[in-house]
């Protein structure tokens, strides 16, 4: 049972884990079972078990528990609303990014060889 997680050192089977043991403290919380949040999701008993034990399930029966334990609100703190950037946005003169672009480099070459260069300088 996994009680505290730090997220940036955490693999993600760990953090699948722990995010099973607070689904199930909630739902213990709410006083249901299994089967009864199996009933409410749309989904099966057995489903509920491996997302409480860490062993995967899809986003959509996550989100589906989410919704059935009423806790859909707290999907939007799982990604940041970067729609509103205000000094992006002057840079940007008030147009939204579409695209990624890479990094334009400043043509220095790297002086890291292979080892069967030979130097001849």
């Amino acid at each position: 049972m996994i009680n505290k997680i730090d997220f940036s050192f955490a693999n993600s089977h760990l953090i699948e884990k722990f995010l099973g043991n607070r689904l199930a403290n909630i739902r213990l919380a709410h006083n249901m079972t299994q089967a009864t949040l199996a009933r409410n999701a749309g989904v099966s008993t057995r489903t509920i078990n491996r997302l409480e034990n860490g062993e995967g399930v899809s986003l959509d029966t996550f989100i589906r528990v989410l919704k059935a334990l009423n806790l859909q609100d707290n999907l939007k703190n799982f990604l940041p609303d970067l729609s509103v950037r205000p000094i992006e946005r002057v840079r940007l003169g008030g147009r939204e990014r579409k695209r990624a672009r890479p990094v334009k480099t400043t043509g220095k070459q790297s002086t890291w060889k292979w080892g069967n260069e030979i130097d001849r300088s």
